[in-house]
């Protein structure tokens, strides 16, 4: 952003009371930034708040489902008539899914659509003015399944397919202004998004989840996407597997596509 990173930058954070999104509002208020919590879980939003403030971190917390337009568009107004507007605009918040698409229902696919997708684009359409003016950063945090087929998550990655549709043409669109967005594709993380995965009927699903390779840490995550803000760097795709996936699927789809359903073929077991 400038010589002196993010100091008394405004940051938002949507899904920022737990993993990544938490990870990051610690990162950049230990580099000075000004925090706001975007959360629905009210006790945990509270939780991380009471953290930050213990630390002398000057951070806002706000109630906020990002499904909701209305609640999204409140949370931003709040957020710039508390600090003045928004340098800094990450788009954490997500839910996944995972299930034969045969077995999973449209409601779904509706529901992972308005948090990964709706939530983003609520979000980034009331703060969009603000981080212009401002030179801002949008961080869209997406995934390899935002560029690459994923098995058993039809719903999950279809949404993030659609982010990176619209964060890279917004990149396009901004990019005389100053503004600027990055799309972080983080990998495998352990976080409880996995624990609260819907099953094909729309409840928790009991399924175990596969992976590949070792599973990051939120904390690697987030220091890993804080050097990316600096650079304001258009994709980081984080850790080894990522990489690798990445690029297998870029050079031949048709190979990655074989490889990806072997090693998560039980997905639908």
């Amino acid at each position: 952003m400038t010589k002196e990173g993010f100091k008394n930058k405004v940051v938002v954070v949507t899904g920022a009371a737990n993993g990544i999104g938490f990870a990051l509002c610690r990162r950049f208020a230990q580099d000075g930034a000004k925090i706001c919590l975007l959360d629905m879980d009210d006790r945990a939003l509270e939780t991380a708040e009471r953290e930050l403030t213990d630390s002398g971190v000057d951070c806002l917390s706000l109630m906020c489902d990002v499904s909701s337009r209305a609640q999204c568009e409140d949370s931003i107004r709040k957020v710039t008539d508390h600090y003045g507007g928004v340098d800094v605009l990450i788009n954490n918040a997500g839910i996944t899914q995972r299930g034969a698409f045969v077995d999973t229902r449209i409601s779904v696919f509706e529901k992972v659509m308005a948090v990964n997708f709706f939530g983003s684009l609520y979000c980034t359409k009331a703060a969009i003015n603000s981080l212009v003016e401002r030179n801002g950063l949008i961080i869209v945090n997406e995934s390899v399944a935002g560029l690459a087929p994923l098995l058993g998550r039809t719903g999950y990655s279809a949404s993030k397919h659609a982010l990176n549709g619209l964060f890279t043409s917004l990149r396009t669109e901004i990019r005389r202004s100053g503004a600027h967005v990055m799309i972080v594709c983080p990998g495998f993380v352990k976080t409880n998004l996995q624990t609260r995965a819907l099953g094909g009927n729309g409840q928790v699903t009991k399924h175990p989840q596969s992976t590949v390779g070792s599973q990051g840490t939120p904390e690697e995550a987030a220091e890993a996407i804080f050097g990316g803000a600096l650079r304001r760097k258009h994709l980081l795709v984080l850790t080894p597997i990522g990489k690798i996936s990445y690029w297998i699927s870029r050079i031949s789809p048709i190979l990655y596509e074989r490889m990806m359903a072997r090693q998560l073929r039980s997905e639908l077991d």
